[in-house]
């Protein structure tokens, strides 16, 4: 329609409202009239839907908090020179579109085209302009440079020298300087599947003390969850270096073509693999009683849709990965892996595979520290291993992702990748 405006009468008719869609109109100003003057009871406390793209709009009042159930906001492609910091009061608020609009802060205009909300959020609590996260990390770094200066002028930069020593350590391998770098090519088939992928070789781990396998997987369902958020912005699958027969391509296939040996499992088709998890996730929910279901079975519905599946193919033409839902049995991690290759995909944003990823080396170092640290084994593994290598970095080999032409589409890690775990991992660039 056309309209200009919204008076508080709305919110009088229909205080029971869920969603409400007002793109393609001519409003200026959000939430604007649409909120009575604030006073219980509050208005709107269903609305968890607010999309109000391709408007006017070029002012998002503070207001917009008064709404408490809150959970998408869209407001792509108004004319906003600037997002409120109230925005991060929004107690619910997990997905927001604020693309298309004409920020001053142009750091937070890169920030709304290539992260996830909560990182915006996150920039927006701390002031924005530059106070964000990562500023705020390196501003953290400069302090502890200074401290550091000033102890080693006063005479007590021991202690300082000795907690500098256990930080974690990562030396990268540039493309340059390695004999036989691994490169995943790209099909132009995946852009409109699963856009997104960022891979790299991670050499020097130690699965085999104690628990350490188990808590290595136990970290990839952690991040899963959280970063990943249950899988719908990223997914990670992670690889056997020895198993992997390079060179990769990242492709897609139908699904009655697609075939994977899933962890556990036979080989199967894709669309048979889908169809047994559906089914077991019905035995599930007959079996516990409730709509909730465990595992793969969760995913499901991320592939809804799409005719064809992504997946990562090695020379042999076996399919290692089909995200976002399982790796192959074939480059399984067992205790006996010291080298990995680490795969994340999105179909979001690159960004998001970037962070994601810095992430995941960051608790594979931790991970990997405390298990030789806590000497959680025995036999001559350990023993071989002694106190002097727990400062021995791992190896982090950087990996070209190329199109069919062989032109660079990314490079991980480039210079500016391991940002923000800088704070607490060492790189040795």
């Amino acid at each position: 329609n056309r309209l200009r405006e919204l008076g508080p009468g709305l919110a009088r008719a229909a205080p029971q409202l869920q969603e409400l869609l007002l793109s393609g109109n001519r409003l200026r100003a959000l939430p604007g009239g649409l909120l009575p003057p604030a006073g219980p009871p509050a208005p709107f406390p269903l609305l968890s839907r607010l999309d109000a793209a391709d408007n006017e709009v070029a002012e998002l009042g503070a207001d917009i908090a008064a709404l408490p159930a809150l959970k998408s906001l869209d407001v792509a492609n108004n004319q906003l020179r600037e997002l409120p910091a109230a925005l991060a009061d929004c107690p619910r608020l997990k997905e927001a579109n604020f693309r298309g609009n004409q920020l001053k802060d142009k750091r937070l205009e890169k920030m709304v085209n290539g992260c996830q909300t909560k990182a915006i959020l996150e920039y927006l609590r701390a002031g924005g302009r530059g106070k964000g996260k990562a500023e705020n990390a390196r501003e953290e770094v400069r302090k502890k440079k200074r401290e550091k200066q000033q102890k080693k002028d006063s005479g007590d930069g021991e202690q300082d020298e000795v907690e500098e020593a256990s930080k974690l350590l990562v030396k990268i391998l540039h493309v340059s300087e390695n004999p036989a770098p691994l490169v995943v090519k790209v099909s132009p088939g995946v852009k409109d599947v699963r856009a997104f992928i960022v891979c790299c070789v991670l050499k020097g781990v130690n699965l085999k003390p104690g628990n350490a396998l188990k808590r290595f997987l136990s970290m990839q369902t952690k991040l899963h969850e959280d970063i990943c958020e249950k899988r719908t912005v990223a997914t990670i699958a992670t690889h056997d270096l020895q198993l992997v027969k390079a060179p990769l391509t990242y492709d897609v296939q139908p699904p009655d073509e697609l075939k994977i040996m899933p962890l556990g499992r036979k080989e199967i088709k894709a669309k048979d693999l889908l169809r047994q998890l559906q089914q077991e996730a019905e035995e599930q929910r007959k079996q516990k009683k409730r709509q909730n279901v465990s595992g793969l079975h969760r995913y499901l519905q991320l592939l809804d849709g799409k005719d064809s599946y992504p997946c990562l193919v090695d020379a042999e033409g076996a399919v290692i990965s089909f995200p976002p839902i399982t790796n192959s049995e074939k480059t399984k991690i067992r205790k006996e892996t010291r080298d990995l290759f680490l795969e994340v995909t999105s179909d979001t944003s690159l960004q998001i595979c970037k962070d994601v990823m810095d992430t995941l080396i960051l608790k594979i170092a931790e991970l990997n520290r405390s298990a030789l640290e806590n000497k959680e084994g025995s036999g001559s593994d350990m023993e071989s291993d002694g106190p002097g290598n727990l400062n021995l970095p791992l190896v982090l080999e950087q990996v070209r992702v190329v199109d069919t032409d062989g032109s660079l589409k990314v490079l991980y890690p480039s210079k500016t990748d391991l940002a923000t775990v800088s704070s607490l991992l060492t790189v040795i660039r």
